[in-house]
């Protein structure tokens, strides 16, 4: 079974190329607003109430699907801040799940410039997707401060993984891009 970890800054687009994945290769896709809406839906961001009920979902389906035998794949997006050891703790924590059970991960880091994000933030499909991000100016706001707070891109040498690619999706659809995770790790068919 394998685990791919799609990351790169909000709006990338990691959630609509890990749709193309998931339906190409018959995985089940987990994007990060599956548990963050649910739990803005309670409490305020970033508060504690909210990091366990998000934190809380994620473990449970992550350990659920680590255990079953039922699924193909599963596939996560997640913004990686990698300059943050706390990150790179989480995605270890993530693997450690995973591994005992004999999975292969993957990872696909995305890169597109900022003005590309801007214009992705505001699409029908990510709108609808997550409602945190409906009003549009505030969430442009968030995108710009934290391009200024974090490193959500590498250089694209490479974070230490057998399995890794880096890709920048300005010009590519996301299909064009799923077709290049597939034939570049030799998934599916």
């Amino acid at each position: 079974m394998n685990f791919i970890l799609i990351t790169g800054p909000p709006a990338v687009g990691k959630m609509t190329v890990g749709e193309h994945l998931a339906e190409r290769l018959d995985y089940k896709l987990f994007h990060n607003h599956y548990s963050i809406e649910l739990a803005l839906s309670m409490f305020p961001y970033g508060t504690e109430d909210f990091e366990a009920v998000n934190q809380g979902i994620r473990d449970l389906v992550f350990k659920t699907a680590a255990q079953s035998k039922s699924l193909k794949g599963l596939i996560f997006t997640l913004v990686w801040a990698f300059d943050l050891e706390e990150d790179w703790e989480y995605v270890r924590k993530i693997k450690a799940h995973f591994e005992p059970h004999d999975w292969d991960f993957y990872f696909v880091e995305l890169y597109a410039p900022m003005d590309v994000r801007l214009e992705r933030n505001k699409t029908p499909r990510r709108l609808a997707a997550k409602a945190s991000k409906r009003d549009v100016e505030s969430s442009d706001r968030g995108v710009r401060e934290m391009e200024e707070e974090f490193e959500m891109n590498t250089d694209g040498s490479g974070i230490g993984e057998a399995n890794y690619l880096w890709i920048d999706n300005s010009d590519l659809s996301a299909t064009a891009v799923a077709e290049r995770v597939i034939r570049e790790f030799g998934l599916g068919d």
